[in-house]
């Protein structure tokens, strides 16, 4: 950005503002409305998708840096930072942080976990799955604020029993989520509309699985296969979608070598791309493979905690731009690559817990990871530039009161060509208003 917004703005402001892009402008707008969820009441405005008094209020700033310096102000009076939330200060969390469900102690009651270990987002619903593994069951939040929706899955052996979930996969060709039971070596399938047992394949007698220690799984929908990591038998299992038999294997022998695996855990699959995205753990890389028929085409990574090297990465996602996403598990952080495989950049979490897991939403923009007996969910587009964008067709599902804020707000900038608001684009619009 090198002209100023407003002509009449001060010219130390204005050479500050020259200085800042219009991305950064916007991320700082971001971030103090998520500060203050309170800035409606702040302005006396209780928004309703009907209403259009808050709009009124914001387009009533000259321009974003006016926008920025009131809601600080608005900030410092209410001393907003000193709010408490789960125990902590507000202040001392990343604002990035959208959703934090759990607590830092494992727990039984609904909403707390025991070393959770697998997520999926199914987007039609908004819901968020969580294997809680230590707890033998599975529970689902709501993506809209992380409340407890219902769970399911109890400890045992027979089949709906389980002991120790790890992965999970969801199929909407099938209306089902796939379950990795670990400890019973086998995948159970369960109806997302019904959140009921429906099938299973693998038990302690099946060679296919044998003392395998499964951990994660992924859907390829070009094949109808089911793809697994079968760590202890350092391989991929590949599983018919139709009726989860066994098919094929790939690697089985532990090494170091391309193609080679020595306990893979996280897996992806890269639809657009036709790979297969494995976290060769043991070895701290990643591992890229065609997914036609799981031969070798490159990795990436190297043990250590630098930009690009790992340590034990377990999960793995992939985003909407096609960037790899990984659970770098020991460094407690995520780490962002380019389809090719080259660093873009890390998301450090606080603390010292493993981070196992991880997914991303791509109808809501949101990234969910696993860290200690917690799950986060931070906005995609707040940690890695253009992942979100807003496409009606894609975002159907998105809470209606976001979707009428959005299109509210395009309509009133259409009308004010001069105002800073009509240089905000949707994408970011949508970010703003689900903090409201």
């Amino acid at each position: 950005m090198k002209e100023s917004i407003d002509g009449s703005s001060s010219t130390s402001r204005c050479c500050c503002f020259r200085s800042l892009s219009l991305s950064f402008v916007c991320s700082l707008v971001v971030s103090l409305l998520h500060r203050s969820s309170l800035v409606a009441r702040c302005v006396g405005v209780a928004w309703s998708p009907s209403s259009v008094s808050l709009l009124r209020v914001l387009l009533g700033f000259s321009n974003i840096i006016s926008l920025i310096g009131a809601l600080e102000d608005i900030g410092e009076h209410l001393s907003i930072g000193r709010l408490m939330a789960d125990d902590t200060l507000l202040v001392d969390r990343d604002a990035r942080i959208k959703i934090s469900i759990g607590s830092t102690q494992q727990g039984y009651a609904d909403g707390q976990f025991s070393s959770p270990q697998g997520l999926a987002f199914d987007h039609h619903r908004g819901l968020l799955f969580v294997s809680d593994y230590s707890r033998h069951r599975v529970q689902v939040f709501s993506c809209d604020d992380g409340s407890f929706v219902s769970k399911f899955g109890e400890t045992g052996n027979r089949p709906g029993e389980l002991r120790f979930p790890w992965g999970l996969a969801i199929d909407h060709d099938h209306d089902r989520i796939l379950i990795v039971d670990q400890f019973n070596d086998r995948v159970q399938s369960w109806s997302l509309s019904e959140q009921s047992f429906l099938s299973c394949a693998g038990h302690r007698e099946s060679r296919d699985l044998e003392r395998s220690g499964l951990r994660g799984i992924a859907i390829d929908k070009h094949h109808h296969r089911i793809i697994i990591a079968d760590p202890n038998n350092h391989r991929l299992v590949f599983l018919s979608s139709i009726d989860l038999s066994f098919l094929f294997s790939v690697g089985g022998k532990q090494g170091s070598q391309p193609g080679a695996f020595k306990y893979p855990s996280g897996i992806a699959v890269d639809d657009d791309r036709h790979r297969i995205i494995v976290c060769d753990t043991r070895n701290h890389r990643v591992q890229v493979l065609s997914l036609i028929d799981g031969s070798f085409l490159f990795m990436f990574g190297s043990y250590g905690d630098q930009p690009c090297q790992l340590k034990d990465p377990q999960g793995v996602c992939i985003d909407n731009q096609g960037r790899i996403i990984v659970a770098d598990t020991y460094n407690y952080r995520l780490q962002s690559f380019t389809h090719q495989g080259h660093h873009i950049s890390s998301f450090d979490c606080a603390g010292h817990e493993g981070i196992w897991a991880v997914a991303f939403d791509e109808h809501r923009g949101l990234i969910a990871l696993t860290s200690g007996h917690q799950v986060h969910v931070i906005g995609a587009n707040q940690w890695l530039a253009d992942t979100f964008t807003w496409q009606p067709d894609l975002h159907q599902y998105a809470p209606s009161s976001i979707k009428q804020a959005v299109s509210t707000m395009t309509m009133i900038r259409s009308l004010v060509d001069e105002s800073a608001m009509s240089m905000i684009p949707n994408e970011l619009l949508f970010e703003i208003f689900s903090f409201l």
